[in-house]
């Protein structure tokens, strides 16, 4: 991968639109353009039902910098692996997929998920 180091799971990058701390100390001293997302991240942070436009414009200036991972047929059957080995939701398991699949660290503020790595 060009340079992609890690994967930033849904939640670091509401914490950084929002100002959290704990997002900003797993990303100091990272080049955003060393990070990548998840098609899921994507759908999950833009989706939401009473989104702003102003919220819109944040995000998508935000994951610009980034490059986006999308879901082939090795993240899927990574994803069945993770589904069959733990009880973990469906976007989460993808996210994880996707960051395994790439080999590179997935950054996530949901202990529950950095402790399947």
């Amino acid at each position: 991968m060009n340079g992609i180091k890690y994967l930033l799971d849904t939640n670091i990058i509401l914490g950084i639109v929002a100002g959290n701390s704990d997002a900003g100390i797993k990303l100091k001293g990272i080049d955003l353009k060393n990070c990548a997302f998840s098609s899921v991240t994507r759908m999950e942070l833009l989706g939401f039902p009473n989104i702003t436009q102003d919220e819109i414009k944040i995000i998508s200036t935000l994951l610009e910098l980034m490059t986006q991972l999308t879901i082939n047929r090795a993240i899927e059957d990574k994803t069945i692996n993770l589904k069959q080995q733990h009880r973990i939701k469906l976007p989460d398991a993808i996210i994880l997929a996707t960051a395994l699949s790439h080999q590179i660290e997935l950054f996530t503020l949901d202990k529950k998920l950095a402790n399947k790595l």
